[in-house]
């Protein structure tokens, strides 16, 4: 069956990043189309997720073709997010997503600097995509909050793959969200947040789970 492939980069990321590189080249080897967006929108100042589930939406082809979504921390988010609201989402793969995001930024921000964020409304963030800092609105936290993984109930095939020394979303948010939802299978990597050195095992991973045809070697 034609599938359509859309891959969701992380926060303060871009579609040039080492991992949407590394898996758009094994897709292209495969000879299978993967569409990377660019969710900074040539505006990272003013992100939020729904308006990354908007340019994702607006990437949907018109005739009904199935959507495989892959996202990445917070584009891993985001794509739950999107594949709960849009039924023509059929399978999700999530690379260590930014479950309860804000709950394990906020504490390394700390108390001062988020109120100092909400008074004067933009946050200084280092963007690795741009190699530098850029102002974020406090909008983008005013927006997440309405995201809540409770509400992620559509039983789609999920795949989740995640580092267990993940230092920036710990192992136990997926595990958590996993739990209590058995259409989701978690895959634990001895890897960190970026997962660099397990990219062969990804690629093996979605190469199965999304039934992908021909090698599944790059």
């Amino acid at each position: 069956m034609l599938n359509y492939y859309i891959y969701l980069h992380g926060f303060a990321s871009s579609p040039n990043s080492a991992k949407a590189r590394d898996i758009s080249d094994r897709f292209a080897q495969n000879h299978t189309k993967l569409k990377i967006p660019d969710l900074n929108a040539g505006d990272f100042s003013h992100l939020t997720i729904a308006r990354q589930i908007t340019q994702v939406v607006a990437e949907f082809p018109l005739d009904s073709v199935p959507v495989t979504l892959i996202g990445s921390s917070l584009g891993g988010l985001t794509a739950a997010h999107i594949g709960q609201k849009y039924p023509q989402v059929q399978r999700l793969v999530l690379l260590a997503p930014a479950f309860g995001f804000l709950s394990h930024w906020f504490p390394k921000l700390g108390n001062e600097q988020v109120q100092r964020w909400q008074q004067e409304k933009y946050l200084q963030v280092y963007h690795y995509g741009e190699g530098r800092e850029l102002p974020l609105s406090y909008d983008f936290v005013t927006d997440a909050t309405q995201f809540q993984e409770n509400l992620l109930q559509r039983s789609i095939p999920t795949l989740i793959l995640h580092g267990t020394k993940d230092e920036v979303i710990p192992i136990t948010a997926s595990r958590e969200f996993a739990r209590s939802r058995p259409w989701v299978n978690l895959v634990e990597l001895e890897s960190d947040h970026s997962l660099g050195n397990v990219m062969e095992e990804i690629w093996q991973a979605i190469h199965l789970f999304c039934q992908l045809p021909g090698s599944s070697k790059i």
